[in-house]
């Protein structure tokens, strides 16, 4: 059963170590070059902002509704990379680099296995300054090519990495083949400054758990690297790196639901649990999305379809929004499974193919404070449910929280949050806004773009300076435009990179399905199949 059609192609490899520019110029107002932004004060170090993956940055202070247009907005550069960028670009502010001086960091990782850290204010043009760029691969290896039923080609860093800025280190999970064709999946810890390997990394990806179906012998199930794939966004949440694990496109092989969890400072596996240990399936795709924490350190994923046994018995949590207790290893602390998951399982209707998003603390009408994740899938429903208890599975109804009609077709767009609103945008939709009021989501979009988003909609994200100034950014890879609306109300599209004459804003074609845009002081960042792009104010 093929998923939900991440790209299959050759991306070309670019041999410079400099980076060149790409598609269209970088535009000139009044014979002024883009000036670079003032240094910043906000990091971006992991997928959509935070841990509960709320989307929002909140520390945007340049860039507001009344410049964000076609006049004083646009494409201020775009950067070559050696492969394709399927994760998040990610940001630090003010990091001191020896012998380069105080520097604000671009980080981005391409599939072609190299990570690269961009001095982010000399972007401009078709120049910019490289910190340093690392390949993390082995003598002899190189990315994945013509993996088994089709996937991403070549194949090495899909994941978004995440970043620990106390310990100067850059996680990072990148698949690699060897001379003789065997597949290796290996974590990597790289320093801020120079891109060195650090705590005796990389540690090789490997664990077992017991169980008797997917890839087991003896009653342990054993991770099988060459059919497993790490595309959800790695998590750190105290001192633990978790990665959440998937199939190959083509649903083949005996893979099953891994989150395997590393110790952040020295690399070593401390806990490994397999979510459908005695049939197999289940994986983690969450459209790029990553698994999620709430303050207490539980750990939130929702995993795709199972092969096998009913959710909830002999330890099956196929297409389940689950909870995972950390106080002692990794635990199911508890799960919310659809009725209907088994016709969802044959029509590969996954309740994963998007990531979940924590809210914060709501008041419903009684004065109850709630602590509710909100997480939609394939089935066309967006489920909001109560993290203190996900209302498990019950063959005939849902006993969630709050359930409701998103769209009639797909949905593989990860929600985000701002201001008390829920935003997302379904495969060839619109993008929504879903208002909240005493704890409860509107059933209809307050407000929705005109654009329809084509396949796999789009991923937003927000910025804002506080609760003023919300903007919502959202990229429609297919036709490869990058959209910012008013966060206010989404009728008033304040940009698109179709604007300006000339194709001033064009870029190179996007790869990714779910490449969400990354904003930071002042500019915002895309990637490509060959380059990050990236746009600011012209002057």
């Amino acid at each position: 059963m093929p998923r939900f059609n991440f790209l299959i192609f050759v991306a070309p490899v670019f041999a410079s170590t400099v980076f060149v520019g790409c598609g269209s110029s970088s535009p000139v107002l009044n014979g002024n070059p883009p000036a670079p932004a003032p240094p910043s004060t906000t990091d971006v170090v992991t997928y959509h902002y935070d841990n509960q993956r709320t989307g929002q940055n909140l520390n945007e202070v340049t860039l507001t509704p009344a410049n964000v247009n076609s006049s004083t907005f646009g494409k201020v550069g775009e950067l070559a990379v050696d492969g394709q960028i399927d994760g998040q670009a990610l940001f630090l502010s003010q990091l001191a680099i020896p012998g380069k001086g105080t520097k604000d960091v671009l980080y981005v990782a391409t599939e072609n296995d190299t990570v690269y850290a961009v001095d982010a204010q000399s972007v401009s043009g078709n120049s910019a300054t490289i910190l340093w760029k690392t390949s993390v691969l082995a003598a002899g290896e190189s990315p994945a090519t013509n993996l088994p039923c089709g996937n991403i080609s070549p194949n090495g860093i899909t994941a978004t990495p995440v970043i620990g800025r106390s310990r100067n280190a850059i996680y990072v999970e990148a698949l690699s083949q060897n001379s003789a064709g065997n597949i290796i999946h290996r974590l990597h810890a790289l320093d801020l400054t120079n891109g060195n390997e650090l705590f005796g990394g990389p540690t090789t990806i490997t664990a077992t758990y017991p169980g008797t179906g997917g890839n087991s012998s003896g009653g342990v199930v054993t991770f099988l690297p060459n059919v497993h794939h790490e595309r959800a966004a790695l998590l750190q949440s105290g001192n633990v790196i978790y990665t959440a694990w998937s199939g190959l496109n083509g649903d083949c092989g005996a893979y099953s639901a891994w989150v395997i969890a590393y110790d952040a400072g020295t690399l070593k596996q401390t806990a490994a649990i397999d979510l459908v240990p005695n049939n197999s399936g289940g994986g983690m795709w969450m459209g790029g999305g990553g698994a999620a924490a709430g303050a207490s350190g539980d750990v939130y994923v929702i995993t795709g379809n199972g092969f096998g046994d009913t959710p909830g018995t002999n330890s099956s949590y196929g297409n389940s929004f689950v909870r995972l207790s950390t106080a002692s290893g990794l635990t199911v602390g508890d799960y919310f499974t659809p009725f209907n998951t088994n016709a969802e399982d044959s029509a590969d209707e996954d309740f994963g193919s998007a990531g979940p998003l924590l809210l914060p603390d709501v008041v419903d009408a009684n004065g109850v404070t709630r602590h509710l994740a909100v997480g939609a899938g394939k089935d066309g429903n967006l489920y909001v449910l109560n993290r203190d208890n996900l209302g498990q599975f019950n063959s005939t109804r849902n006993s969630v929280y709050q359930q409701f009609s998103l769209s009639s077709g797909e949905n593989q767009s990860s929600p985000v949050f701002f201001n008390n609103t829920v935003y997302v945008c379904p495969t060839n939709n619109t993008l929504k806004a879903f208002p909240i009021s005493q704890a409860l989501l509107a059933t209809s979009p307050s407000s929705q773009s005109a654009h329809r988003f084509g396949s796999n909609g789009a991923v937003p994200s927000v910025s804002a300076n506080g609760t003023a100034q919300g903007i919502i950014w959202a990229l429609d890879w297919g036709a490869g435009v990058l959209f910012a609306y008013d966060a206010t109300d989404l009728t008033k599209e304040l940009y698109d990179s179709n604007q300006a004459a000339g194709n001033r804003d064009h870029f190179s074609p996007v790869g990714g399905h779910f490449i969400t845009p990354m904003v930071a002081n002042g500019r915002a960042y895309i990637g490509t199949k060959t380059s990050v792009a990236v746009f600011g104010l012209l002057h």
